[in-house]
């Protein structure tokens, strides 16, 4: 029994002494862990709206972004310049990069549009098929301004603005698609008592078909 007695006291006082046993200390560089370093990523926010549409020749002052590592603010490199005399989709692209080389971006779009007094009441809002099981949404964003879901009606996640300046007359400006490259549109025309437009997709991807679409 003494034996039991003296094992158990040996086995509580190893106990004892593994749990006062400091902590290892590290003495790391700062910024790092190990031989990893840590990097602070830029954090970049838009001030004012992603969206900006302007009558054109009314004048746009850009509001900026807020631009940050952690809590030290980073001067962002802004490419992207707006004519507020001609009607046209202008990206403004604003790009900060971190103290280690890596960037983040975000973009503004600036809608400068010239709509006529004999379109501006018109409202081609609605959701339009070319007989496919995909659908084309037009969203009425301001006077003979639109933004248009999947414009080839193909299922493809891509939103354009389209313009109606004048009369029955619409098309979409040059503009950036996802991937960066410019897209448009040819040979358009609208019949609003059929509640059809016609369009061809200008674009790397596309090959310029005329498309039909009927409101549904």
């Amino acid at each position: 029994m003494k034996k039991y007695i003296a094992i158990i006291g040996l086995g509580i006082l190893s106990l004892t002494i593994s749990s006062c046993e400091k902590e290892p200390t590290y003495n790391y560089p700062d910024g790092h862990v190990g031989g990893s370093k840590i990097t602070v990523y830029a954090t970049i926010a838009l001030k004012g709206d992603a969206t900006v549409l302007l009558v054109k020749g009314t004048a746009f002052t850009d509001p900026g972004v807020t631009a940050l590592e952690g809590k030290t603010a980073l001067t962002p490199v802004i490419k992207g310049t707006v004519d507020v005399n001609t009607a046209g989709v202008y990206p403004i692209t604003y790009t900060a990069t971190n103290s280690d080389g890596f960037s983040t971006a975000v973009t503004r779009t600036v809608i400068v549009y010239d709509t006529k007094a004999d379109a501006a009441a018109n409202d081609l809002s609605g959701t339009y098929s070319d007989g496919d099981e995909q659908a084309s949404v037009w969203t009425k964003l301001a006077p003979g301004v639109y933004s248009v879901t999947d414009p080839a009606g193909n299922g493809l996640a891509l939103t354009l603005i389209a313009f109606n300046p004048t009369g029955n007359t619409i098309h979409v400006p040059v503009q950036l698609s996802d991937d960066g490259t410019p897209i448009s549109t040819t040979n358009e025309s609208y019949d609003p008592i059929a509640g059809s437009y016609t369009w061809g997709i200008v674009n790397l991807e596309y090959k310029p078909v005329a498309l039909t679409f009927v409101k549904q």
